[in-house]
């Protein structure tokens, strides 16, 4: 644990350090989105999971050099490495997805929605190339099934993709992609730890503790929007986590209401919003249906983003919770 709170204080620091930085240079490009759920829609700097990226790639980078020349221990380092190459690539996927700016309404064009999967893809060959994870899986019903080869080359690519794009799915109020990443990762680290699962540990709580610096900068009224750099690199420390950490079915519990949110975006077609307008201080649904669980609070138009925010963080603590449980 020594080595993990180590690293995690050297995240937090490059995290902090950088956001300045990062926050003028974006703005510098003009990289700025509208705050669609405020009064007058201000222009606020978008992809700030560069900043989280900052602080992870330097508690990585902190833990290797630790294990190598204090430690002189290498038994984690190349899946450690592993980690920190499928997050450098699937935020600089992210990156670009941010770029594409819709400049005639000052908001994220992105990518279409198929060639999120398929770009997303190239991102999981790191943890595929060192065989990642362990390929015996307890199945319901069957007990351990060994799937060899399956694992790696299909189990993991699945495994990255569906966290990254899911966790693309939940989002769009200020404060709450970082939220929620607070409350899984942390829980995520404590059960790692609990039960010696040290590499999911670590990787749930390097993520945490840039996270929270974040989270700082995103909450109300935010300073910085995540954009699809934060949302992607959460899905796959998330992944990680299940894969590298052996962690799967925790990872999963964690998950639900992402898969909640799928589905009820595939109710929408894909087509809808989560964030909504404001209306005499409140948030208000431009859908009479819930087609995103923000909706739940918004259609009534009764709360303040914050709240519903806080409500949504407080569903995915109720949900995490569970596999204490379980």
């Amino acid at each position: 644990m020594r080595i993990i709170l180590i690293s995690m204080i050297f995240g937090f620091f490059a995290a902090l350090l950088s956001s300045k930085w990062i926050i003028r240079y974006l703005r510098k490009i003009g990289l700025t989105v509208k705050d669609m759920n405020k009064k007058n829609k201000p222009l606020v700097p978008l992809s700030g999971g560069t900043i989280v990226l900052a602080g992870v790639l330097t508690s990585y980078l902190a833990f290797i050099f630790l294990q190598t020349f204090y430690y002189n221990n290498s038994e984690y380092v190349i899946n450690v490495f592993a980690v920190l190459n499928v997050i450098l690539l699937i935020t600089f996927v992210g990156f670009i997805d941010d770029l594409l700016i819709n400049k005639s309404k000052d908001e994220s064009g992105g990518l279409k929605q198929w060639q999120k999967p398929l770009i997303t893809l190239f991102a999981s060959i790191p943890l595929i190339v060192v065989n990642a994870g362990n390929s015996v899986m307890y199945v319901p019903f069957l007990g351990e099934v060994n799937f060899g080869l399956i694992y790696p080359i299909l189990f993991i690519p699945i495994g990255v993709i569906g966290a990254a794009n899911m966790v693309n799915m939940f989002a769009g109020y200020n404060g709450l992609e970082a939220g929620l990443g607070l409350v899984y990762t942390f829980m995520l680290g404590l059960y790692g730890y609990f039960n010696e699962l040290y590499l999911g540990a670590l990787i749930s709580f390097v993520t945490f503790a840039s996270l929270i610096v974040f989270y700082y900068l995103n909450k109300y009224p935010a300073k910085v929007l995540p954009g699809d750099s934060l949302t992607y690199l959460l899905g796959a420390s998330l992944a990680s986590i299940a894969i590298v950490g052996n962690m799967e079915k925790v990872a999963l519990i964690v998950s639900i209401p992402f898969f909640i949110e799928f589905i009820l975006k595939l109710r929408g077609k894909f087509n809808v919003n989560s964030y909504g307008y404001y209306e005499k201080g409140k948030i208000k649904s431009f859908y009479d249906k819930i087609y995103s669980i923000p909706h739940i609070f918004a259609r009534t138009g009764k709360f303040t983003e914050k709240q519903i925010v806080y409500f949504c963080i407080f569903i995915e603590f109720i949900f995490s919770s569970l596999i204490w449980v379980l």
